[in-house]
């Protein structure tokens, strides 16, 4: 049999306490448990893996710039495992002349998930699925945690938390500030259908039968992306991450709530639209996500804030932990398109460890898209790959303080990229 590594968790102390499973936090809490320190890792929903799951964006980047792998580690070993386990191929990244989306990894969700739930178990990693803090207080040199879990509530401890639950879920219960952008870029909910032959389809009456349908409120501009004539790529495509879900606050359970329900809404008038049309009497949705992808929420407040120029400059920060490589990527919040700004060749974009510190934070980290950085630079280290980076870099981090017994802000950089040199990372050169 093999060994269950989910634990009680009441009056349970931990070194580390890892608040979301998902493209950060799992890599994260692998990091720690390699390095033997005492990891419990929650996760509020029944699946590990974040985006690529729970999202369904199964092809995550981008790990390679100008035709040289920038991002590797953990996040690179897990992907790479998961890409030989479905007989898939990697993609030339010699040529970096193609569209960024021409340069994604795709992974078959199923054997990523199984390969991530695999993976972290044999770290040592103890899990909790079904389970979310839902307060946090720091005393004198531990944190206290209360999760809300099926059967109740539990209190554990832990010397240090890392929150890489996507909308800084355990900076603010902990009492820490956030900042919110005025207007959020859309949701998407991806999906895959079939029941029909593109290369029979009238393209060109179905994308006047679109903008007819968007006229009449039979389907709204959004949930083409506000390009109607995307339905093409859709159907050829047999499903895409095209639906724009607007107007929703994600960070909240209630516009979370409604962020779902708006994108089954959308989808289902999609599919209702297509039945209608001369070869695609028979559309089927094979697969939707089980969430509605999110790309904004909040960030934290940190010690220094990322800004676009920061990003697209490639700057060498003092402190820098990882690479970026992503375009500027807004989508635009009346759900109208698609504002992508790619980087200037030989362009390699760093990300610097106090984005991740709360301000005014104790023994506390995080990593992914809550990073602090305005709305630019977010929209594009907010990936994948990205999170992956930081995800490792905040385990190390958090193994090395809680080591030492000081906080974050203690541990010498140097000390940080070494460790991570040491699980395969690429850390950028210091100045």
């Amino acid at each position: 049999m093999p060994q269950n590594l989910t634990a009680p968790t009441r009056n349970k102390h931990y070194d580390i306490i890892v608040a979301g499973g998902g493209t950060a936090g799992v890599v994260a809490a692998i990091q720690i448990a390699r390095e033997g320190k005492r990891c419990l890792l929650l996760e509020k929903t029944g699946l590990l893996g974040g985006t690529a799951i729970t999202g369904g964006v199964n092809f995550p980047g981008l790990f390679h710039a100008w035709g040289k792998q920038i991002i590797a580690g953990i996040g690179w070993e897990i992907l790479e495992k998961a890409v030989n386990e479905s007989g898939g191929q990697m993609p030339d990244f010699r040529h970096d002349e193609r569209r960024h989306s021409k340069r994604q990894v795709w992974v078959d969700r199923f054997s990523y998930s199984a390969i991530i739930d695999r993976e972290v178990q044999a770290a040592g990693v103890n899990i909790l699925l079904h389970t979310h803090p839902i307060r946090a207080k720091f005393q004198t040199d531990s944190w206290e945690l209360e999760l809300a879990c099926k059967e109740g509530t539990e209190n554990v401890t832990a010397s240090m938390l890392i929150d890489t639950t996507g909308d800084a879920n355990l900076v603010r219960i902990a009492g820490f500030p956030t900042h919110r952008n005025p207007q959020l870029q859309p949701g998407t909910l991806i999906f895959k259908a079939s029941g029909y032959s593109p290369e029979t389809l009238d393209y060109e009456s179905i994308t006047e039968a679109a903008k007819r349908a968007i006229q009449k409120g039979q389907l709204f501009a959004s949930d083409l992306g506000g390009i109607p004539e995307r339905v093409c790529s859709l159907l050829r495509n047999f499903g895409d991450n095209i639906i724009h879900i607007c107007d929703i606050d994600a960070s909240t359970s209630a516009g979370k709530t409604e962020a779902d329900l708006q994108g089954r809404a959308a989808l289902f008038r999609l599919q209702q639209f297509f039945r209608k049309l001369p070869g695609l009497e028979n559309f089927t949705v094979d697969y939707v996500a089980p969430e509605c992808g999110i790309r904004e929420t909040v960030t934290i407040e940190g010690d220094v804030k990322i800004r676009a120029e920061d990003y697209t400059s490639g700057r060498l920060w003092e402190d820098a932990i990882c690479y970026s490589f992503y375009p500027i990527d807004l989508h635009r919040d009346d759900g109208n398109g698609i504002d992508i700004r790619p980087l200037k060749e030989g362009t390699f974009p760093t990300l610097p460890l106090r984005a991740l510190l709360p301000k005014g934070s104790q023994n506390l980290i995080v990593a992914g898209r809550i990073a602090c950085g305005d709305k630019e630079s977010n929209s594009a280290y907010r990936v994948q790959a990205s999170s992956m980076a930081m995800g490792q870099a905040a385990g190390a981090a958090a193994v090395l303080a809680c080591e030492s017994a000081s906080d974050i802000r203690n541990v010498p950089v140097d000390h940080i990229r070494e460790l991570l040199a040491k699980h395969g990372a690429i850390v950028p050169s210091p100045i």
